[in-house]
C-alpha cells in the first residue's frame, strides 16, 4: 500500500481567506447567532475557520420565510421559472466546480480524486431536475361507473421541506434533497453537517445567483439543537435527512408529533458476493478502491466481502495487490485514494472496531495500522479475515476504510449470510450475468449492482433502504413523488 508522507497540504490560513459561513435566510446573507461551529482540516488538523451557527430563533425565521415564500410567491406555479433557474443552478455549480472542491478538501478531506462524486454528479442531479420541474403529474381516471362525473388525481408540493445534508458528500447529498424538492414547487430549509458546513454554504449564494426566489432556499448551520428545532417545527411539512441510522432514529422521533413523513437515507452494512467461478483479478481489484476511497466514508460502500470457502487464500494473496494501488495521503494529490477520517474521535471509533475484532480471533490480512509523516487523522485501509457474519465489525457499519472477508460454502449460503442484517441499502453480485439476474429477487436490499453496475449514480434511478437503511426512495421518479401530496378531484358532467 502506498502512503504520502511529504507535501504539505497547500491549504489557504485561516486569517487569509473569506470562507462561506453566512446564513441564507429569505435571500439574505446573515451571520449566525448560535453555538460557534469550529471547521477543522482533518488531513492537517488545522482550524480552517470558526463562525456562530443559527440561533434557534433564526430556525424559525428560516421556516417562516420558507412557510411564507410557499403561500404567497409564484414558485410553486411558474414551472418556467423553476426549470429555469434549476438548470442555471446546474450550470453555476459546474462553473465554480474547482472552488467548491477546494472548500470540501479543506473542510472534510476529500480526495480531488473523487472531484466528479462529490460536484459533477450534483450537477448530472441537478440538470435532471430541472427537466422534471416541467412535468405536469396529472393522471385522468375517465368516467365513473353511470357515466355522470370524472375524475382525475393531481399532484401537489407538500410544503416546507426541511433537508438535512451530511459530511462524507454535502453537495451531492444536498442537491438530492432540494433538487427534487424544489423542483416539485416545494421550498426548502437545508441544514448542513457542522462538519462540512461551508461547501453547502457557497451553494445557498449560488442558488441566490441562479434566480432561485428570495425565500424559496434557506441555509442554515448548526448541531443537533439546530437540527432538532428545525425537524420540531410545526411550519415544516417534510423532513429528508442522510445519516447514521441512530441521529435517523432521533429525527423520525422529532418529526412524529407533527405526523410529518420522513425520508431517511441511512446506514449500510452492503453484501459483496465474489459467485462461483467470477474472476478475482477482474472484479476484486476494483472492489477494494469502492469502500476504501475516502477513509470509507460512505453508506453504500461494499463492506462485506462473500467469497467461497475453497477460494479463500487465493482472494487474499490478489487483495494483497491491490492493495498496493490504495494510496493513502493528501487529498489534493491526483493519485490519493484513501485521505483523513473526519475526526479524531471518528479514527479512534473505527480502530476500536478493529481491535475488537483482533480480540476475538480476527485476523488483518492486508493493510492496517496508521501512515507515518502525516499529520492528520489518517488510517491505512484495513482488510479483516477469520470472522463470521455475527461478529461486531461484520454487523456493525464502520464507516472507515475497512472490509471484512466472509466465507460461503455454496450460494444458497452466500445469499443467507447477505440478508442477515439489520441493514439493506445496497448489494454488489459479481459473476455470470445471468447467474446473477437470477438471484436479485433474493436480496433483501434497495439497489443491486451486477459486476459493479455503471459506476455513475444515475438521478432518474431511485435509491432507497430496507430495513434499518431507510424510509422511502431518493432520486427518480419515485423520489420526486415523495415531496407531492396525492389530490382527487372528481368533476360532475352535469
Amino acid at each position: 500500500m502506498n502512503e504520502h508522507r511529504a507535501d504539505a497540504m497547500n491549504e489557504n490560513p485561516l486569517n487569509e481567506r473569506q470562507w462561506p459561513t453566512r446564513l441564507l435566510i429569505g435571500g439574505k446573507a446573515i451571520h449566525g447567532l448560535g453555538r460557534q461551529i469550529t471547521v477543522v482540516n482533518p488531513a492537517s488538523t488545522q482550524t480552517v475557520t470558526q463562525f456562530p451557527g443559527a440561533s434557534i430563533e433564526q430556525v424559525g425565521l428560516a421556516v417562516e420565510n420558507a412557510r411564507n415564500t410557499f403561500n404567497t410567491s409564484t414558485w410553486a406555479n411558474d414551472t418556467q421559472l423553476r426549470v429555469r433557474s434549476l438548470a442555471r443552478f446546474a450550470e453555476l455549480i459546474g462553473e465554480h466546480a474547482d472552488e467548491l472542491m477546494d472548500i470540501l478538501i479543506s473542510e472534510n478531506g476529500t480526495p480531488i480524486s473523487l472531484k466528479n462524486n462529490q460536484v459533477g454528479f450534483p450537477v448530472d442531479f441537478l440538470q435532471w431536475f430541472s427537466q422534471q420541474a416541467g412535468h405536469e403529474r396529472v393522471t385522468d381516471l375517465g368516467l365513473n361507473r353511470s357515466g355522470t362525473a370524472r375524475s382525475r388525481v393531481a399532484y401537489r408540493p407538500v410544503g416546507v421541506v426541511a433537508a438535512i445534508s451530511s459530511y462524507n458528500y454535502p453537495l451531492q447529498i444536498a442537491v438530492i434533497k432540494i433538487g427534487a424538492a424544489l423542483a416539485v414547487g416545494c421550498t426548502a430549509v437545508l441544514l448542513s453537517s457542522p462538519q462540512a458546513p461551508l461547501g453547502v454554504a457557497r451553494l445557498g449564494e449560488l442558488a441566490l445567483e441562479a434566480g432561485i426566489p428570495a425565500g424559496v432556499l434557506n441555509v442554515i448551520s448548526g448541531g443537533a439543537e439546530v437540527g432538532k428545532a428545525l425537524c420540531e417545527h410545526p411550519g415544516i411539512d417534510k423532513v429528508s435527512f442522510t445519516g447514521s441510522v441512530s441521529v435517523g432514529q432521533q429525527v423520525m422521533a422529532q418529526a412524529v408529533a407533527g405526523l410529518k413523513g420522513v425520508v431517511l437515507e441511512l446506514g449500510g452494512k452492503s453484501p459483496a458476493i465474489l459467485l462461483p467461478g467470477a474472476d478475482f483479478n477482474k472484479y476484486g481489484r476494483s472492489l477494494h478502491r469502492r469502500y476504501a476511497r475516502h477513509a470509507g466514508q460512505g453508506c453504500g460502500s461494499p463492506t462485506r466481502l462473500l467469497v467461497e470457502e475453497s477460494r479463500l487464500e487465493e482472494f487474499i494473496d490478489i487483495s494483497r495487490e491491490a492493495y498496493q494501488a490504495l494510496y493513502v495521503g493528501d487529498p489534493r494529490q491526483a493519485q490519493t485514494v484513501v485521505g483523513p477520517l473526519i475526526s479524531e474521535a471518528h479514527r479512534d471509533r473505527v480502530e476500536a472496531m478493529v481491535s475488537r475484532a483482533l480480540v476475538i480471533g480476527a485476523r488483518v490480512v492486508a493493510g492496517g495500522g496508521r501512515p507515518s509523516g502525516l499529520p492528520g487523522w489518517y488510517m491505512n485501509p484495513t482488510l479483516i479475515a477469520g470472522v463470521t457474519n455475527q461478529a461486531e465489525i461484520a454487523r456493525k457499519e464502520i464507516f472507515g476504510p475497512v472490509g471484512v472477508i466472509l466465507t460461503y460454502r455454496n450460494v444458497d449460503e452466500a445469499i443467507d449470510i447477505a440478508n442477515d442484517s439489520e441493514l439493506g441499502l445496497r448489494a454488489y453480485l459479481f459473476g455470470d450475468a445471468a447467474q446473477c439476474e437470477s438471484l436479485v429477487p433474493r436480496l433483501r436490499v434497495g439497489t443491486v449492482l451486477i459486476n459493479g453496475g455503471g459506476g455513475d449514480p444515475r438521478p432518474d434511478a431511485p435509491g432507497c433502504g430496507y430495513k434499518l437503511s431507510g424510509i422511502a426512495p431518493e432520486g427518480g421518479e419515485d423520489g420526486i413523488r415523495e415531496f407531492l401530496l396525492t389530490q382527487h378531484i372528481d368533476r360532475a358532467l352535469t
